[in-house]
């Protein structure tokens, strides 16, 4: 019989790890954040993002498993003939936005539209599905 060594912090350990690489690879596959707004409604959410610069084929929207996620890219647009930049502040580059949804939204209903550097997002809500008792009866 092996003897094994017993690490009471191992697991704690292995999980920081874990969630740090996570957050790393998110930091890889963002360069900016868009700003966003999200407002409630009687019968909808509506969600708005600032995407300047972004055109509307480089957005991609996705909805899965209680999950609203807006990825996309905006492109350096180079307009020097020289090539060269004194200051350059725009950002470019990859960004992400998650967002949890609430049970009570139809995510295949889920309405885009974008103009003039807003992403407007229609999120239409569902009668939410109440509980109930189920009263167990002796056979």
């Amino acid at each position: 019989m092996t003897v094994v060594r017993y690490e009471p912090w191992s697991l704690l350990n292995r999980l920081r790890r874990e969630l740090d690489d996570s957050f790393e690879t998110t930091a890889r596959e963002a360069s900016w954040t868009p700003a966003v707004d999200i407002h409630e409604e009687a019968k909808q959410f509506v969600v708005h993002a600032d995407l300047p610069g972004v055109k509307p084929t480089d957005i991609e929207i996705t909805a899965e498993k209680g999950v609203l996620a807006l990825r996309g890219t905006r492109h350096f647009e180079q307009k020097s003939d020289d090539g060269h930049y004194s200051r350059v502040e725009r950002v470019n580059g990859k960004f992400v936005r998650t967002f949890t949804l609430p049970e009570n939204v139809a995510t295949d209903q889920i309405n885009a539209k974008f103009k003039d550097g807003v992403l407007e997002l229609t999120i239409p809500k569902i009668a939410k599905v109440e509980a109930r008792r189920i009263e167990v009866q002796a056979a």
